[in-house]
């Protein structure tokens, strides 16, 4: 039996594209699996949607976390790539059913602290608006939470403005472009955090923590780094975790939050998962909700994904998002684009609004 050649190409291009200059580990091992007759048949055994580089790489580096693939985890501790691309093979053949099993349940998690630079001043604004004295974040699609501790996060502007916590293990830095300042307002005090995902990372299951660790690249030592103190930050106030589809499980996650606390419900690169008539349902939970009392939700999303956030003109797939900010509560709701950004909270542009006061 031959290799299977697209799967095979799937994996030379990961490691001769994505991974080439970025770490040499997986821009050997992804090659040598594309280049293993035995390797490609392992990953055949799987789903066809569980079979992308990204997904199995982080498996195998799971198992090596674990203990349960030494040849491979001391290769990667000694960014010995040619060690390495010969134990994943080993490792992939020898634990096909172990690899199929993490594959089958996990899907790859990207993070970074970048978001916060993003959620905190349009929370804070969210905040000032509706005259709230505390807030109650409700986080979609929130993996494993991090946004949820968007007060607890230390955030440093180039402009050299600072918010959240400068003390914090976790701190984050965020470029400005244009004519206007990130406002300096601090947010209020935080009595609920509430996370819903269809497979939600508890970082205090050390399985799951453990996983959150096997999707950082092996050779990303500062990657590894961020994490650890996310984690860290992330599981000393737990948030809630609500396991299911969003927009079902909204109106329960907004009832969770205390009655004398605003709920602000936040998306980041969330919403584009959801078909349109979904994302239409998500405002009108958001609606529904309102009529008790006041929510906000502030969304990051690529242009023209969040409904009824204004675009400003701009073109769909233009390589930055929107920052949306909207109010329900009254006759109708208040949606605005508050700001844009680039490479997923790494640099912004703060455009206000209406509603938008002094700087504080």
């Amino acid at each position: 039996m031959g290799k299977p050649p697209a799967l095979a190409q799937v994996y030379r291009r990961f490691g001769e594209v994505d991974a080439a200059g970025t770490s040499l580990l997986y821009e050997r091992v992804a090659c040598a699996l594309g280049e293993s007759e035995e390797a490609l048949r392992a990953i055949e055994t799987v789903p066809a949607r569980k079979r992308q580089p990204a997904l199995v790489l982080a498996a195998l580096h799971d198992l090596a976390l674990a203990g349960r693939a030494p040849a491979l985890a001391a290769a990667y501790a000694a960014r010995d790539a040619e060690a390495a691309a010969a134990a994943a093979i080993e490792t992939l053949v020898r634990r096909t059913d172990a690899v199929a099993a993490i594959v089958a349940r996990r899907t790859v998690r990207a993070f970074g602290p970048g978001r916060c630079a993003v959620l905190y001043p349009a929370l804070a604004e969210a905040a000032r608006r509706l005259d709230a004295a505390s807030v109650g974040l409700v986080d979609v699609e929130c993996a494993a939470g991090f946004n949820l501790s968007v007060d607890r996060v230390g955030i440093t502007y180039d402009d050299g403005r600072v918010l959240g916590d400068p003390s914090s293990p976790v701190q984050t830095t965020a470029s400005v472009v244009g004519g206007r300042a990130v406002p300096a307002r601090a947010m209020p005090d935080v009595v609920a955090r509430i996370g819903i995902d269809r497979d939600p990372v508890d970082v205090t299951d050390p399985a799951d923590a453990r996983w959150l660790r096997a999707c950082v690249w092996p050779d990303h030592s500062d990657g590894r780094a961020r994490l650890n103190a996310e984690v860290a930050l992330a599981a000393t106030a737990p948030p809630t975790l609500m396991r299911g589809d969003a927009v079902d499980l909204l109106p329960e996650a907004l009832a969770r939050v205390p009655a004398d606390a605003l709920p602000v419900v936040t998306t980041t690169w969330a919403l584009s998962t959801l078909s349109a008539e979904r994302r239409l349902r998500f405002l009108r939970r958001l609606d529904e909700a309102a009529a008790r009392r006041p929510v906000a939700w502030v969304s990051a999303e690529g242009v023209g994904v969040a409904p009824t956030v204004p675009t400003r003109g701009d073109r769909p797939a233009s390589g930055h998002s929107i920052i949306g900010l909207a109010v329900f509560g009254g006759a109708a709701p208040q949606v605005e684009a508050i700001g844009r950004c680039w490479s997923r909270g790494r640099m912004l542009a703060w455009l206000g609004g209406a509603g938008e006061g002094g700087h504080g």
